[in-house]
Formats: structure tokens, sequence, C-alpha cells
């Protein structure tokens, strides 16, 4: 046991310790120039109280309910095509043709780092015709260009976009990976019991990569409570339009902008909450029978 000492130790003092100071700082009042003052839960009252608290909750619930779902419904359709959406070859089931090719593909997002994928994606929703969509959409007779993230309608969804683009990549090579831990033989035995794709799909490979789809879920929602950097760079006017896309994250670097650093460790401290509350009620909600094989 005494090897596990010093690894405790660090983690204990460089992840566990600030999430204390976390706590300690939001009932104070520090603007970084003085003394912290003690002032109870007149932040966490403060916070309750303003408008762009609830207007981020909503926001975080949209984005709970729609990233997760859409990017597992694409990873999972994608990792089966490319695992078991082929043609049969001696009894043994594989992916389609290219299926190599399309992983790097898929994972490509992922390499590129968020700033990056942020200003790319700012030049696809650009609001004219050197925009990469309504380019096309211009050229295709639109009468006027779509303001993707400066219409206070369509500005979430389309970070949301952003967010599933960027996240189903990973969850392909989660899903391909729990799918090659599933035994060809299970899928040669309801081959020849004559089930065909769509019910290799629902049947076998659902149930059977159950806990890592419950995995995938909780990661999901965890960035679905983030998504600072996207809409840091991307969202109109810091959260805008009319505080249409702003979030947590976003809330906490604006009031440490403003050096309000018991106010920004307030929203941290709702953050973390919120998080460890979806995490607990997701895995108990979703759990079920393992199977065995």
């Amino acid at each position: 046991m005494g090897f596990l000492v010093a690894p405790v130790v660090l983690y204990a003092y460089f992840v566990l310790w600030p999430y204390v100071q976390t706590i300690i700082l939001s009932f104070q009042q520090w603007r970084g120039f003085t003394a912290p003052r003690w002032v109870g839960v007149e932040n966490y009252k403060r916070m309750l109280d303003n408008d762009r608290f609830w207007q981020a909750l909503q926001h975080h619930g949209i984005i709970l309910v729609f990233l997760p779902l859409i990017t597992i419904a694409f990873a999972l359709v994608f990792a089966f095509l490319l695992n078991v959406g082929g043609k049969s070859k001696g009894g043994k089931t594989s992916g389609v043709w290219g299926s190599s090719f399309y992983r790097v593909v898929f994972f490509l997002p992922q390499v590129l780092a968020v700033p990056v994928i942020a200003v790319l994606f700012a030049t696809v929703y650009r609001p004219n015709e050197s925009g990469l969509i309504n380019g096309v959409l211009l050229k295709a007779g639109l009468d006027g260009p779509v303001g993707f993230l400066i219409d206070k309608h369509l500005a979430l969804p389309s970070l949301i976009a952003v967010l599933v683009w960027q996240a189903v990549g990973f969850y392909v090579v989660l899903f391909s990976a729990g799918m090659a831990n599933i035994p060809a033989e299970i899928y040669e035995a309801a081959e020849l019991d004559g089930a065909n794709k769509v019910t290799l799909f629902f049947r076998v490979t659902f149930p059977l990569l159950w806990d890592t789809i419950q995995t995938a879920w909780v990661y999901l929602g965890i960035l679905a409570f983030d998504a600072f950097a996207i809409v840091s760079v991307l969202a109109q006017d810091n959260g805008g339009p009319d505080g249409a896309t702003t979030v947590l994250g976003l809330e906490i670097y604006n009031n440490m902008q403003q050096n309000r650093y018991g106010d920004a460790a307030t929203y941290g401290v709702a953050l973390c909450v919120l998080s460890l509350v979806f995490a607990a009620f997701t895995l108990r909600l979703t759990r079920r029978e393992t199977y065995e094989y």
C-alpha cells in the first residue's frame, strides 16, 4: 500500500484541494486586490437572481438532450457499418468497403484543437457568399444568407451541430472497440438464423454494447455542461445574440474578466454539482442486466 501514498497525495493536492478552495471562495467576495471578505450565501442568491444563469441552465438542458442522442445515434450507425455492415466473408462479418479509410476520416476532428474547429466553423457559418453553406445556398437561388450564428433561433442549434461533428469520431472508435469484443460466433449464429443487418444491430449489437453506450452518454453529458471553448469563439456578443448561446462556463469567464472571483467560483460550484448529479442519475437510470458472452 505504501506505493499509493505519493499518487494519492499528489491527487489530493492538485485535484481535490482546488475544489475545496473553490467552494470556500464561493462564500467570499474577492476581486483579487484585497483580502477575501466572507459574505455567506450572497453569491448564490445573486446567481439565482441572475437571468443569465437561468438562460445558461436552459441551454445546457437543450444540449444535454440533443448532443448525446444525435452523437450516439450517428456513432453507433457508423461504427456498425465499419465493423459489421459489409458482406460476410467465409461466415465472418466485416465492415463496408474502405472501412479503414473511413475510420481515419471520422477520427480526424479529434486531432484538431477545439479553437481550430471553432475558427473553421466560423468560416462555414459566415453570413455571406464567402461562407461555405451560405455560398452554396445563395448559388442555389436562396433570396438572402442564413444567419446561423446571428439569428437567436439558429445560434444554439448551429453550435450543437459543431459539438456533434467534433464528438462523433471519438465515439465511432469507442463503439468500434466495443464491437470488436463481441464474439464473431454470435453474429454468425444470428445470420444463420436468418437475421438481416437491421436485426443484427438492434437484437445483437445494441444490447451487447449497452455498457459502452452508458459510458458514452455520461461523457457526452459532461461535455454538454462544458461547451465553453466552442461558444466563446463562435458565439456573437459574448453568448449572444441576446444571450441565446450563453453557458455556465462562459458566465464563469465573464465574472473572472470583471474580477468577480467569488461569483465565478459560485458558478463553478454549480457547474460541478450539476455534472455530478447528471452522471449519478444517468448511471442509475440506465443500469440494467449485464449480458455475459
